[in-house]
């Protein structure tokens, strides 16, 4: 069968008067090493039903924080905002592939997770050094996680980049922590495949939580996987 088409999803800034769209390559990388055939989808607002039918899997890319007033909470002063459009775009696109699509695999890196576990009705900690007193170390640094409730994650070290977190994943399930309690990992057990992962496997040298986290996306979009 042809390759399976995984759409990543892409960020907005604005520029020249209007929207830059752009992405990095390391994800478009993990999807051609899987055997996937990635395709980078634009955040415009209408085109969420097109995507949520055209794409074999969904890569639900990492950025900027999450606006939490759509989800009845105040978003935090020293949150830096993911632009709205791409807000609404992503946040449209789980609830679509959730109620028509819920076969479709799914991976949300870093943001992506969080978006995740907001559109299922969880929570975030919005401002980790608040509550996390070494949350440094998940900026830009690599560290290890271990899993929890059964998870077929391995424990190992991972690549990571945020300054939040979720505090309650919702009716999703938890499935791998950091030593300091953070939430690194959340799947839907309901669902063929549905992970979202705190870290970034595109840019996690241990393969066990890097490229085969891509390698799984891609094997379950095959029929009979």
């Amino acid at each position: 069968m042809p390759n399976p088409l995984i759409a990543i999803t892409t960020d907005l800034e604005p520029a020249q008067g209007t929207l830059r769209v752009f992405s990095y390559r390391t994800y478009a990388e993990s999807v051609l090493r899987a055997g996937g055939h990635p395709v980078y989808i634009p955040p415009i607002r209408g085109n969420e039903a097109m995507a949520a039918e055209r794409f074999d899997g969904f890569v639900f890319a990492g950025g900027d924080d999450p606006r939490t007033e759509p989800f009845g909470v105040p978003t935090h002063p020293e949150a830096r905002p993911v632009h709205e459009d791409r807000q609404a775009f992503e946040t449209e696109l789980l609830r679509l592939l959730e109620v028509s699509r819920a076969e479709a695999p799914v991976l949300g890196v870093c943001l992506g997770m969080q978006m995740m576990a907001l559109v299922a009705g969880g929570e975030l900690d919005q401002h980790m050094p608040d509550t996390t007193p070494d949350a440094a170390r998940h900026w830009e640094q690599s560290h290890a996680i271990v899993p929890v409730d059964g998870s077929a994650l391995p424990a190992g070290e991972i690549y990571s980049k945020h300054r939040q977190a979720v505090s309650d994943p919702g009716p999703l399930r938890i499935t791998a922590k950091s030593d300091d309690g953070v939430i690194e990992a959340i799947d839907d057990p309901r669902r063929p495949f549905y992970l979202g992962v705190q870290w970034h496997p595109e840019r996690t040298p241990h393969a066990p939580l890097g490229q085969r986290i891509f390698d799984e996306l891609v094997k379950a979009c095959r029929p009979g996987a």
